[in-house]
């Protein structure tokens, strides 16, 4: 028997890699002699470096970058392991862990000065090492810069009517009249990026980038209709200098329009999450002869099948006509309609009620408990029948 563990993280609580083997653990328990497979997962958001590593023997790379603030800080992205005799030359980055709102103290938010640059530096020493796929999470940002702070530490060149260049954060894009792409990492051109994106968003106006996710980075609503028309100068001044108008496609207001600078100067595909980790993992390969696929995620509920990790295994396992059950931390309203999409049963973990704190602690034990009790089910009516 075969059986396929692809959770994503429990958030707050377990890597997705830790989700695997306590699944694994509370399983070969009742069934010892069936083939586990553990293939970490995640949608693009917080967590995917981890997963991505963990499912592929990679290595994650510590690096001092500029902060949200300019200041400096801390960040890591990831180098997937080598897979099928292939060189390690595919990085996992999430723009978070560079450019996050973590970053900023909540009395300092404000997304008129915020800054994308550590992020380009992410990419730029992931070139220098001689990447040459980037995947791209763009989640929890702090920025609403349109990626011109990534494309200055890139090289690209951003600046006002003396050309001098543009200083850092939102509100400066109204000052800029150059873009000059000359002198560019050399290797960028030669780099296929992905970006993890999950939301349909335009770059402006009242679903764009400032309206929708500025107040949450510190926005008012008159920083708002400054950053707004800041984003629309941007994209006014790519079309003067030759690239084309992207400001209308689904998701390049993304992150504070990132999406805009990864299209237009990283030449990126904007993709769903789930996807690309999933394609980049082989999943659709290890399901090849499973008899059962376990997935999961901290929470499931009526948001789970727009784009979630439990969603886009399930779509997966059900092209390879495998049964899927999903494992969550606990279920939320409407988590029932994952069994509509044809998923075969899920089941929450908790057993009593208890603080949040008293949960999170005990997420690995209640794991090992809920996955032994569904293997114990599985053995009774594979008895049965």
């Amino acid at each position: 028997m075969k059986i396929v563990i692809a959770p994503d993280s429990f958030k707050e609580s377990l890597t997705a890699l830790k989700v695997a083997e306590a699944i694994e653990v509370g399983f070969r328990q009742v069934l010892p002699q069936a083939e586990y497979i553990k293939v970490p997962m995640a949608d693009g958001g917080e967590g995917t470096v981890q997963s991505m590593v963990d499912a592929t023997q990679g290595q994650t790379i510590d690096l001092e970058v500029t902060g949200p603030l300019g200041n400096k800080v801390m960040a890591q992205y990831g180098i997937l392991g080598a897979t099928a005799g292939r060189l390690p030359t595919t990085a996992v980055i999430e723009m978070a862990s560079a450019s996050g709102l973590h970053l900023v103290p909540r009395d300092q938010r404000d997304p008129r000065y915020t800054t994308s640059f550590g992020t380009g530096e992410l990419i730029k020493d992931a070139l220098d090492r001689g990447i040459k796929h980037i995947i791209l999470g763009l989640g929890g940002s702090a920025t609403n810069d349109a990626g011109i702070g990534l494309a200055q530490a890139l090289g690209i060149q951003c600046q006002d009517d003396k050309h001098q260049a543009l200083p850092f954060g939102g509100m400066a894009i109204t000052q800029l009249r150059h873009i000059d792409v000359s002198q560019a990492h050399p290797l960028l051109a030669d780099c296929r990026v992905e970006v993890a994106c999950d939301v349909d968003n335009p770059l402006c106006g009242d679903r764009g980038a400032s309206a929708i996710f500025g107040p949450q980075k510190g926005a008012t609503p008159e920083m708002v209709v400054t950053l707004d028309n800041a984003l629309g100068h941007f994209a006014d001044v790519l079309v003067q200098q030759g690239f084309p108008d992207y400001r209308l496609e689904a998701g390049v207001g993304a992150a504070g329009g990132m999406g805009l600078a990864a299209k237009a100067f990283l030449n990126a595909q904007l993709k769903p999450g789930i996807e690309i980790v999933m394609d980049t993992v082989g999943l659709n390969d290890i399901l090849q002869g499973a008899d059962l696929v376990i997935t999961g995620e901290g929470r499931m509920d009526g948001q789970t099948v727009f784009g979630k990790t439990p969603m886009g295994v399930l779509k997966k396992a059900l092209v390879n006509k495998v049964p899927t059950i999903g494992i969550a931390g606990c279920l939320g309203q409407d988590a029932e309609a994952i069994l509509d999409q044809g998923m075969v049963a899920i089941f929450p973990i908790i057993p009593t009620l208890d603080t949040l704190d008293t949960v999170l602690a005990q997420a690995e034990k209640n794991l090992i408990n809920t996955s032994y009790n569904i293997a114990s089910m599985l053995k009774l009516g594979k008895n049965l029948t």
